[in-house]
């Protein structure tokens, strides 16, 4: 049976993972093994670089953090090495990053993750990792909106020149 000490590290672990869940928007759970150590430190600068947090954790520990935030059904998931990418501010971007390195190493792989309060395996997460970007987004947005008023203003353009010949004559 393991020490009190012991015991209470894992407690303070589980307590700040919770914390952590909690305030995350979306997580994505993967297959941490067979990543080589060159791999491992660019996928981990560029979760830093978009401001998630990467841990490697061990099963018991996200299991037990999961069933208190209400996330229960991700420990069904719970299998092998895995680690946690939690993201605060935007949701596809674990997914993204994530899919990123699963690509690459054959033996790295998503196997699920949460978003928008919900438990989802790693279909979902690779279908939200091919959403476009936020910026990407918005410019198609505006470029739709764009169309429209230009070709109006060209034809009220061709309307006054028109006119405007036809007034001179």
């Amino acid at each position: 049976m393991p020490s009190n000490s012991i015991l209470e590290q894992k407690k303070a672990v589980v307590a700040d993972l919770v914390e952590k869940i909690k305030r995350a928007q979306s997580g994505v759970l993967v297959q941490y093994q067979g990543i080589t150590v060159d791999n491992d430190t660019k996928m981990r600068a560029a979760f830093r670089k978009a401001g998630i947090d990467y841990m490697v954790i061990k099963n018991t520990l996200i299991g037990r953090a999961c069933d208190e935030v209400g996330y229960g059904a991700i420990k069904d998931q719970l299998n092998g090495m895995s680690a946690l990418a939690l993201s605060y501010d935007d949701p596809v971007a674990p997914a993204k990053i994530a899919k990123e390195y699963a690509d690459k190493v054959a033996t790295f792989e998503i196997k699920g993750g949460f978003v928008d309060n919900a438990v989802c395996d790693a279909a979902t997460v690779n279908a939200l990792a091919e959403i476009p970007s936020k910026e990407i987004l918005l410019a198609r947005f505006l470029g739709s909106i764009q169309g429209p008023i230009s070709g109006f203003a060209r034809a009220i353009q061709a309307v006054i020149d028109s006119k405007g010949e036809a007034a001179a004559e």
